[in-house]
């Protein structure tokens, strides 16, 4: 008989730290052991014996970060070392939100149309199939799992002549195959973004027939509003409308109102979503600015107090620029300064911070970084948005506790995109962990400095293995694509697995 292992010898054992399991509890002392990707045991290790130690006294040792929303579907082929989130202790991300997505798209010509060109440039970047994208994904993993969604967008593209109408039912039945092709190649859902050129005309009952599919693949629907702005909860009523057609769960991106007329109106806001959860499964993320990142618009220009420039296709030199700053300098008005300068990218100061603050303080919201990785200078939260609400919200503002955020970090997200064994530390679960120093852990990034990974980042596993320890990258790329048997059913405030 071949020799049976001591059951209580580990591949790795975090040892000495403070516990903080993702459901909110009080973090506890405890060592946490891994046995190749699970976690093995959480408890008292002073027997237990491992290949390799990590000691984690006076850190906080948790379930990685779950990015909600991300637009990194071609970062994780293009860089997958995923230094911007594996260096801020994200171990998961979602991906095709806001309507766009590497795939399914097939895009006429070479160019590839805004806001498609916040992931590609050219159409020969686009997957015409998800199960070409999944395959990608397979053959050359990332440092971080990752969670692919449907652009509506993306579908639009592709069955489209014209985006400047309604589909019509041959469209939509085109949309409505290619997502039901995706879902069964592994997508979790659709996203929307119906605040885009290419999706604002879009109707209610369009998005509605096209995401007909998901509820038999237990799929979910993420949005971008149609308006964050003075008619924000016209289109989170739509939202809901959609969801309870569909049947499955919403989930609001990046809840904001926007337009110094509008500061203060997340008091309103909340309460009607609070309203409308009561009777539908519904869920909302934030980050944690009061500046947003998307394509640069002319018709953004009059709402932005300052409006920074990321990126510019026909003036690469002017990345950082203010662009009223340079309007003013050249004799033009600024919106036809934006004009010129487009396709491109901007940052746009629009948002009140109590309204922000608002928003993380309530108890539903997941926190997502929106970051845009081919920005030739993003928007900082792409750095430092999970670290920001541990240093800033948590340690210095006391917005909500650590444990707390925590939970709204790992937990609630793997609840509501239904994923399955991640977001808690228990034993039997996944190991994706991150050991953090809670009297030190701050974002770096800055508007002026963008590109700064987080302080206070000791170590991130991924799948049992260590892919960042004490602000270096360790060139593990044990992550994959999350499907099939990965997922359960999304939806719920703790996941099922773990109530």
């Amino acid at each position: 008989m071949p020799a049976q292992p001591d059951p209580q010898e580990y591949d790795l054992i975090i040892s000495g730290g403070l516990v903080a399991d993702g459901l909110g509890g009080p973090a506890r002392r405890a060592d946490l052991a891994i046995n190749g990707e699970r976690i093995a045991a959480i408890g008292d290790g002073s027997g237990w014996r491992a290949r390799r130690r990590i000691d984690a006294s006076g850190q906080v040792v948790a379930p990685g970060f779950i990015d909600c929303h991300t637009h990194d579907d071609r970062a994780l082929l293009g860089s997958p070392l995923m230094r911007p989130k594996v260096s801020q202790g994200v171990t998961t991300v979602v991906t095709g939100n806001c309507g766009i997505s590497l795939a399914p798209v097939h895009a006429p010509g070479d160019t590839v149309p805004p806001p498609l060109n916040l992931l590609a440039q050219h159409t020969g970047e686009l997957y015409a199939r998800m199960q070409d994208y999944a395959a990608a994904l397979d053959a050359s993993p990332a440092a971080v799992n990752s969670l692919a969604l449907v652009g509506h967008s993306s579908l639009r593209v592709s069955a489209m002549e014209r985006l400047d109408r309604p589909a019509d039912k041959r469209e939509i039945a085109a949309m409505r195959h290619a997502l039901d092709q995706a879902m069964a190649a592994g997508a979790a859902g659709l996203s929307t973004g119906l605040y885009y050129p290419t999706a604002m005309h879009a109707s209610t009952e369009e998005v509605i027939g096209v995401a007909e599919p998901l509820a038999s693949w237990q799929g979910l629907y993420t949005t971008h509003l149609r308006d964050e702005a003075d008619h924000v909860c016209d289109a989170m009523e739509e939202a809901f409308l959609i969801g309870r057609a569909a049947d499955v769960p919403a989930i609001l991106s990046h809840h904001k109102v926007t337009g110094k007329h509008n500061h203060g109106r997340t008091a309103e806001t909340l309460a009607l979503f609070d309203r409308a959860r009561a009777d539908q499964p519904l869920g909302m993320d934030v980050y944690p600015y009061a500046a947003s990142s998307t394509i640069l618009e002319p018709r953004r220009v009059p709402a932005g107090e300052k409006i920074i420039v990321t990126w510019s296709q026909t003036r690469p030199e002017i990345q950082g620029v203010d662009l009223r700053e340079l309007a003013a300098r050249e004799g033009k008005d600024p919106q036809r300064l934006a004009e010129e300068l487009s396709p491109g990218g901007a940052i746009y100061f629009s948002m009140d911070e109590d309204d922000v603050k608002r928003v993380i303080g309530h108890g539903s919201v997941m926190i997502g970084s929106d970051g845009l990785p081919h920005d030739q200078r993003p928007h900082p939260r792409l750095w430092g948005a999970f670290s920001r609400v541990l240093g800033r919200y948590v340690r210095e503002m006391r917005v909500l506790g650590m444990e707390e955020a925590i939970r709204r970090m790992t937990s609630l997200t793997a609840a509501q995109f239904g994923l399955r064994d991640r977001g808690v530390l228990r034993a039997g679960c996944y190991a994706d962990v991150v050991v953090f120093d809670p009297a030190v852990v701050a974002d770096l990034a800055t508007f002026a400095e963008p590109l700064q990974p987080s302080a206070g980042i000791q170590a991130v596993l991924v799948n049992g293995q260590l892919v960042e320890e004490r602000g270096a990258a360790t060139g593990a790329r044990p992550g994959r694509l999350l499907r099939g048997a990965d997922r359960a059913a999304p939806g719920f405030e703790t996941p099922a697995w773990a109530a």
